[in-house]
């Protein structure tokens, strides 16, 4: 059960991006600030919490996750350090996740050569 609801509430998530680019004007990169900027939103009012026991991955792993990370580590560390933690709360709490993705790319571009056309 907890697979369908992922897989649910991830595909409601990729239908609503889909049908922002077939039935707007909105760019590709507008689009995923607005799905930043709702996870940031949903996080900081306390959904996504609970949307997050619900769904698992389905919401945690599309860039709307990435958005309420950012809140969440903004939060803390506002708490914590005042003021200064709006500056360094999302880059501390996006940094796993920004270095995996710099590591791998790493890797691959040392392990797989491309052929030039």
């Amino acid at each position: 059960m907890v697979f369908l609801r992922a897989f649910a509430v991830g595909g409601a998530i990729c239908v609503i991006g889909q049908l922002l680019i077939d039935r707007t004007k909105l760019t590709p990169a507008r689009i995923l600030v607005l799905f930043v900027v709702t996870g940031v939103a949903l996080g900081a009012a306390g959904v996504f919490e609970p949307l997050e026991h619900f769904a698992g991955a389905g919401v945690t792993v599309p860039i709307i996750g990435f958005g309420a990370l950012l809140a969440e580590g903004t939060r803390k560390a506002v708490a914590e350090t005042g003021l200064a933690g709006v500056l360094t709360g999302p880059l501390t709490a996006g940094a796993g996740g920004v270095m995996a993705a710099v590591l791998s790319g790493l890797v691959m571009s040392v392990l797989v050569r491309p052929r030039g056309k």
